[in-house]
């Protein structure tokens, strides 16, 4: 039977065997002098160490990616909080300015309605106003149930913007001052000069002055700016006396045979929230 192992064979495998033990052995004792890891502890960190290296590249980069996904959606969530926090804050100061608007509004009125010693007056609100009829008419929220009639003046925080021309039930129509569309809505006026009354008609609105037009006056008229206008009574059913507003500029018109005036309204006409409807003591 063939040998397995001839004796040289045996004799290096005792020779390797005693040197790899060598080895441990002075490994174990440096590491001891040294306090460092052995030799072979060591190479055996150092290959674990890069393969887990080698490993951990694509796993950092996924968990990279998730973290900065995750950083985005909470960027997204808190960018969407503060925004609706933002709206919110917005939305509150367009309330708490127009609640002030209207207050200022309500107090004007009631300085207004101690001077309509010879009328009731109907408060009132306005429901609807059209961008297309802004300067035409509004729809307020009283209506034939509160008493209102067809003719009756309007007023707003400091004298007349317009007329009742439709009467609902529980709502009404009000055709503005500034719609100057059909001849039976020209309210006469009076300016109260320091030489004495000129009496006329509103004629026109000029929408980019957001002034009401007093037209064919004549030239000798001594009208001035400043002069008070009111309503002087005549025509329609309007009283006289109420407020209109003041002379804010005087020309003549193309032909240089009259004067156009332009009166600036006591009431924006542009901010009509509330109003006061005027009723004769006579109509109770």
């Amino acid at each position: 039977m063939r040998k397995i192992f001839s004796s040289k064979t045996v004799v290096l495998l005792m020779v390797g065997f005693l040197v790899v033990v060598g080895l441990i052995v002075g490994s174990n004792w440096w590491a001891k002098r040294t306090n460092n890891p052995p030799f072979f502890q060591r190479a055996v960190n150092d290959l674990t160490g890069g393969a887990a290296k080698i490993i951990s590249i694509p796993t950092n980069a996924v968990g990279n990616r998730a973290n900065s996904l995750a950083n985005l959606l909470n960027t997204f969530s808190e960018n969407k909080a503060l925004k609706s926090k933002l709206d919110g804050y917005a939305e509150n100061k367009v309330k708490l300015q127009t609640v002030e608007e209207e207050n200022q509004s309500l107090k004007k009125q009631l300085d207004l309605k101690k001077t309509l010693t010879d009328y009731e007056t109907i408060s009132a609100v306005t429901i609807s106003r059209s961008p297309t009829t802004w300067n035409s008419q509004l729809v307020i929220d009283k209506g034939a149930k509160s008493g209102i009639k067809k003719g009756m003046p309007v007023l707003g925080d400091s004298g007349i913007i317009g007329l009742v021309s439709e009467v609902n039930t529980v709502n009404s129509k009000v055709t503005l001052i500034s719609n100057t569309t059909e001849d039976t809505n020209q309210i006469a006026i009076t300016v109260k000069g320091s030489a004495g009354d000129t009496n006329g008609i509103i004629t026109d609105y000029d929408a980019d002055k957001k002034m009401l037009v007093m037209g064919s006056v004549s030239n000798t008229a001594n009208v001035n700016k400043g002069d008070t206008v009111v309503t002087s009574g005549l025509g329609v059913r309007v009283p006289s006396g109420l407020l209109v507003g003041k002379i804010s500029e005087v020309t003549t018109d193309s032909y240089g045979l009259s004067k156009k005036i332009y009166i600036e309204p006591s009431s924006d006409l542009s901010k009509i929230s509330t109003v006061l409807v005027a009723k004769s003591s006579m109509e109770s």
